[in-house]
């Protein structure tokens, strides 16, 4: 069923290939935005959080592509608080499918993959411009990073989005977390103070998305002194975080009393 609806989805979208080219495009565009910020950090600086330029954008490119893909699948729960107030998530319930795969599977803007090529350009410079010691198990890691932290961010959306259904309209406070990890991510959490960096790199554990498996893949110590191993836990990070967002969508669909109409 997933399937058809996924193909249906599709085969709509490549249907108008030049709008969906533009709108690769600008997804590709916006991404670079964020690159250009961080260039113009660098000009004025020789070294962010005792990173070098080329270092940053490694963890940006982690980050990057990894949101792109988050962005892509679980994007649409945006549109929950709407579908909430409306009462229209009713229509859900009354599926045999569940809620939240029919949610994620209500629209696959393929427009979003930009992001994930814009993060896969910058990922191919930023290798090719650090000193990485190739083995067969970095090649595991640097193949690993970008989709456990796509799982990591698309469970930090399920569980902010959450909120929605005691909230009349939580979307700001979740995109304070989801969009707010996305810039968090893309730079390497010793610029941060010390509470922001405990909230966002270990309650939200964007530290694992980019960070550390990029501290694993330079072969580099922490400058905040966290042990090595930590670059290598993000598949375990990653299914945690999907294991606690399953939980917390089932508490919050269990306890929704509708809109009363």
């Amino acid at each position: 069923m997933y399937r058809r609806i996924l193909h249906a989805r599709l085969r709509g979208q490549l249907s108008y290939r030049a709008s969906f080219l533009l709108d690769c495009a600008a997804q590709a565009l916006a991404q670079g935005g964020e690159l250009v910020v961080i260039l113009v950090l660098f000009n004025r600086v020789t070294a962010l959080g005792g990173f070098s330029v080329d270092e940053v954008l490694l963890v940006y490119a982690f980050a990057g592509t990894a949101f792109g893909l988050a962005d892509l699948f679980a994007g649409q729960l945006d549109t929950l608080p709407t579908l909430i107030r409306t009462g229209k998530f009713d229509t859900l319930l009354l599926r045999p499918l569940g809620t939240l795969p029919q949610l994620m599977s209500s629209d696959l803007p393929l427009k979003r993959l930009g992001r994930v090529l814009a993060g896969l350009v910058v990922l191919g410079y930023a290798l090719a411009h650090n000193e990485v010691v190739w083995t067969p198990w970095s090649v595991v890691l640097l193949a690993v990073t970008p989709v456990a932290g796509a799982v990591i961010f698309g469970g930090v959306w399920v569980v902010a989005c959450s909120v929605c259904f005691w909230l009349v309209d939580g979307r700001e406070l979740a995109n304070t977390v989801t969009y707010g990890s996305s810039t968090f991510t893309s730079y390497p959490i010793s610029v941060y103070s010390g509470w922001l960096r405990r909230l966002m790199a270990f309650v939200v554990p964007g530290a694992f998305v980019a960070y550390y498996p990029a501290l694993a893949l330079l072969d580099r110590a922490d400058p905040l002194g966290a042990p090595a191993w930590l670059g290598w836990v993000g598949p375990l990070v990653a299914a945690a975080v999907a294991c606690l967002a399953g939980v917390t969508w089932k508490f919050a669909v269990r306890h929704y009393r509708g809109t009363g109409s």
